[in-house]
């Protein structure tokens, strides 16, 4: 079992003897995830499989907001938003745009690309560098504003 899961259990536990239902609820639901997942790849998970459950149940969250935000829900979209936030203490650090955008100067330069036709090798090198730390849609976004 991975270190990441084994920590969130015991979060859990933490949470039970605090009453706090809100904690509570996110947890278990993250803990479900974990097992659904397991189940499905057929063996304990890895940290780095565990950080790919908590990074779709954070998607699934943003996505929430919005449909709630659209539907003029704003109780339900605190709600999303606040647990969100919870299940991101457990993920590293997210990039900022400099840092990602100066990462990606460098990919261009050495793959050589010179035009958006080139877009794609810069894509695979960039993906795979980032890869669980930034969003695909945010490389996508700064690959196409450097490259003319």
């Amino acid at each position: 079992m991975g270190e990441l899961t084994e920590k969130i259990r015991t979060e859990l536990t933490a949470a039970m003897k605090a009453r706090d239902a809100e904690r509570l609820s996110t947890l278990r639901m993250l803990q479900s995830a974990f097992k659904y997942q397991q189940i499905e790849s057929g063996h304990e998970l890895s940290d780095e499989e565990a950080m790919t459950v908590i990074r779709k149940a954070v998607k699934q969250r943003l996505d929430s907001i919005e449909q709630y935000t659209k539907g003029n829900r704003p109780e339900l979209a605190d709600k999303e938003r606040r647990e969100m936030e919870l299940l991101k203490t457990w993920l590293p650090p997210e990039l900022t745009d400099d840092e990602i955008e100066s990462g990606i100067r460098e990919i261009i330069a050495s793959t050589g690309a010179q035009s958006k036709k080139d877009m794609g090798k810069v894509m695979k090198e960039a993906a795979a560098r980032y890869k669980g730390r930034v969003d695909g849609k945010k490389i996508q976004e700064i690959v196409g504003k450097l490259l003319p």
